[in-house]
């Protein structure tokens, strides 16, 4: 366990070290305000707990969340359970973006804003529902993209999480037209699964959606008798048009004028948007200004509409105003804005309520004890005014360059990413902007914290690319390959995107390096399973410089094909197939050959433990299971190379060649591979000296379906062989030796661990 928790360290050390200080500061919160913040809302949230009355302002999603936690502990539990999902949230985005292929230090810096910004700490400790909108946001983008371009369950399942934070706060509401747009266009232009399949799924994520908000809109109308999702939609729509109303050249009903405000423009900008929605929600207003029955609302809202008909050009330049406000590169406010200090931590407790109510609520759902230790307050003041928190124009240059990767920009077209950029950047834009058009508040822009760094690091790598082509003198050497990517690669990665677009591979994907293999690979393509073990199946062939119709074969039978324009060896083409497969979503990568010398039947034997986590890579061996006519040579040679593995690697390996294999799709790439030919044997070797957990499994190997085999004369097989051998296990020896690693422990001794 220690052995692991050290890899874990020097692999992640700055995200590590980035959690630290990001506990630290939720630690100084905890301690310094005391039980928890609460603010206007707060006070709305704790008064409809099991009553969840969805007429108020705001919605019962939070109180859903406050619920069970206050019904077992109190308010210091709920701020520590939210400081918790706030460390939790910048890990996930770390998370993600490594299973997308971006550098560590580049997915670690994309997460510190969450963990750092002390505005999002200072909203954790509040009883707000914020942090839980970022997290069921973050929750859809898992959904949609962690296993690929989502079907129809998948996208079904993302459009009620997305539903769900909805009912949590009420500007989520337009996030379904990004989240949509992603679903239709996640498998390219030209989608693998076809366009019915792609309508399909973007049908199931709208219609989960709109299904759980109509069930909430009619849970509404049980209460009030109007299905509505909730009760402030129309007073905050009125206070943005309530603001720049002309009243005097509008042609306006006798209760429209009663609810146009009488104060010069001028006047209303000072006062704010947020004066004007709540303004009708105070009922002394409603008793003093206007006639006893009168339908406000409704007034309201056909005032409303006849602004936004007469002066939509006031109403948007408003709207995109405030919408750049959030860009700016110090937290400032103008007049007329939700007052910044709402969301600042202060030396003392914020009352925003009389003290006596405070503390009735406090003593009802906790000790009753309201404290503040002005130290620890003022160590957190002085650190969010001294610039704790992410300028405004970081998040705007990730939004920029996300738009640059969506376009294409760099290498982004064959990155497979730009729908995945997509996504975070297309819901941050429709959030932010959702949330101008109602008014602007530094609250309000707390998403951006989530999706703005996420979209960013996706677009850095995807216009970037991932690793850095080889100098333009190097030159392979007859048996290695030079650093991946290679002039071939990317010919062949630019072949591909332009056949598939921004195609994201389904969980397993089966990798078949073929050369002039077109007599025998028709036949084992027909024999590909869709799905195994509960996952969907993509084939990808890797077309090494064929002379013959190797590709017309694979692209003829329909399945994904990525055509290298040079003969290098099986060795370079499966490498190419591991990072293509790796970068485009797969979570699992099975290698077979062309020649049909391995039963696809058998796949569950490999896939099965790698899902169930019980190894990391998993290989047949023909001496535990059967071989059809071996030759006698080969046998022997099965056997010694074997040995040889087992001796230098100290576990018990009985075949080293089986080209039947399963893997989770980040080992290979974790890896050095370097071998043209013989590949098999390089990469159980460098698996083994990492670490990994290898698996074993018995299983046939037939007869080859067609063709001959390319490997050579026995003796110059074997010398090869043998030389690839010794030399990966010397070349793993002093890599390890030099990052002063500890020494891989047996598959047996990590159980013991465990």
């Amino acid at each position: 366990m220690t052995a692991a928790l050290g890899r874990f360290l020097r692999a992640h050390w700055l995200l590590a070290l980035l959690l630290v200080a990001g506990t630290a500061l939720r630690v100084v919160a905890q301690l310094a305000y005391r039980p928890a913040l609460l603010y206007i809302d707060s006070f709305r949230y704790l008064d409809d707990l099991g009553v969840f009355f969805p007429g108020g302002i705001n919605p019962i999603g939070y109180e859903l969340f406050l619920w069970p936690l206050l019904a077992v502990g109190n308010l210091t539990l709920v701020a520590a359970v939210q400081h918790l999902l706030g460390l939790g949230l910048g890990v996930a985005i770390y998370a993600l973006l490594r299973r997308f292929s971006v550098r560590p230090w580049l997915a670690a810096l994309a997460a510190a804003p969450v963990l750092l910004d002390a505005y999002q700490v200072q909203i954790e400790h509040l009883i707000m529902s914020d942090l839980l909108f970022q997290l069921l946001l973050l929750g859809t983008i898992y959904l949609l993209t962690w296993w690929g371009t989502p079907g129809p369950k998948l996208a079904a399942l993302a459009g009620l999480v997305l539903a769900a934070s909805v009912i949590v706060r009420i500007v989520g509401v337009t996030l379904v037209v990004p989240a949509a747009v992603f679903v239709l266009l996640a498998a390219g232009l030209r989608p693998r699964d076809g366009w019915r399949r792609r309508w399909a799924s973007t049908a199931a994520l709208v219609g989960a959606f709109a299904a759980v908000l109509g069930g909430y809109a009619m849970y509404h109308m049980l209460w009030t008798g109007v299905p509505a999702l909730g009760g402030s939609t129309g007073s905050v729509v009125y206070g943005r048009t309530a603001v720049v109303a002309e009243c005097e050249q509008l042609d306006l009903t006798p209760e429209e004028e009663l609810v146009c405000p009488d104060e010069p423009v001028a006047e209303r900008e000072q006062k704010g948007i947020d004066h004007y929605i709540h303004f009708w929600h105070q009922q002394h207003n409603v008793e003093n200004l206007l006639p006893e029955g009168m339908d406000f609302v409704s007034a309201q809202g056909s005032l409303a509409a006849k602004v936004l008909l007469n002066q939509p050009l006031d109403v948007v330049g408003g709207v995109v105003e405030d919408f750049l406000k959030g860009f700016a590169p110090t937290r400032t406010q103008s007049p007329g804005d939700v007052p910044l200090h709402r969301w600042q931590f202060q030396t003392f407790y914020p009352m925003y309520a009389d003290e006596w109510y405070v503390a009735e609520w406090v003593e009802r759902h906790d000790d009753g004890e309201i404290s503040v230790d002005p130290e620890l307050a003022g160590f957190l003041r002085a650190y969010q005014l001294g610039g704790g928190y992410t300028p405004g124009t970081v998040l705007g240059v990730a939004l920029l360059v996300a738009v640059l990767a969506v376009a294409g920009a760099g290498r982004a077209r064959r990155s497979g990413l730009r729908s995945v950029v997509l996504l975070p950047a297309g819901l941050a834009t429709t959030v932010l902007g959702t949330a101008a058009a109602m008014e602007f508040s530094w609250r309000y822009q707390l998403p951006s914290l989530v999706l703005l760094p996420l979209a960013g690091a996706l677009a850095i790598t995807a216009v970037l690319g991932g690793r850095r082509p080889p100098a333009p003198h190097a030159s392979p050497k007859e048996t290695e390959m030079t650093a991946y990517p290679d002039p071939v690669d990317r010919a062949a990665l630019d072949d591909y995107a332009t056949r598939y677009g921004d195609h994201r591979f389904a969980p397993v994907v089966v990798l078949i390096a073929a050369y002039n293999e077109q007599e025998a690979l028709g036949g084992v393509l027909d024999g590909m399973p869709s799905s195994s073990c509960g996952l969907d199946v993509d084939t990808l062939v890797v077309v090494d410089g064929a002379t013959d119709g190797t590709a017309e074969v694979a692209v003829g039978r329909g399945v994904q094909t990525c055509v290298a324009p040079a003969n290098r060896g099986q060795g370079a083409a499966l490498r190419l197939g591991y990072h293509l497969a790796a970068e485009r979503g797969a979570r699992y990568v099975i290698t077979t050959d062309a020649d049909g010398q391995y039963d696809i039947t058998e796949l569950p034997k490999l896939l099965q433990p790698l899902i169930d986590d019980r190894a990391d890579f998993v290989t047949g061996s023909r001496r535990l299971g059967s071989n059809e006519r071996p030759a006698l040579i080969r046998r022997v040679g099965t056997h010694v190379f074997a040995w040889a593995v087992s001796a230098l690697t100290r576990q018990r390996i009985t075949d080293t060649s089986f080209g039947f294999r399963g893997m989770k799709a980040e080992v290979p790439v974790s890896v050095t591979l370097e071998q043209p030919q013989y590949q098999s044997s390089e990469l159980l070797v460098g698996v083994l000296s990492r670490g990994y957990r290898v698996l074993e499994q018995p299983m046939r190997m037939l007869v080859r379906a067609a063709g001959k085999s390319k490997k050579g004369g026995a003796l110059r097989y074997g010398y090869s062989y043998s030389k690839v051998v010794f030399g990966t296990w010397l070349r793993e020896r002093r890599a390890t030796a030099s990052r002063r690693a500890p020494e891989p422990v047996s598959e047996a001794a990590v159980a013991a661990e465990r």
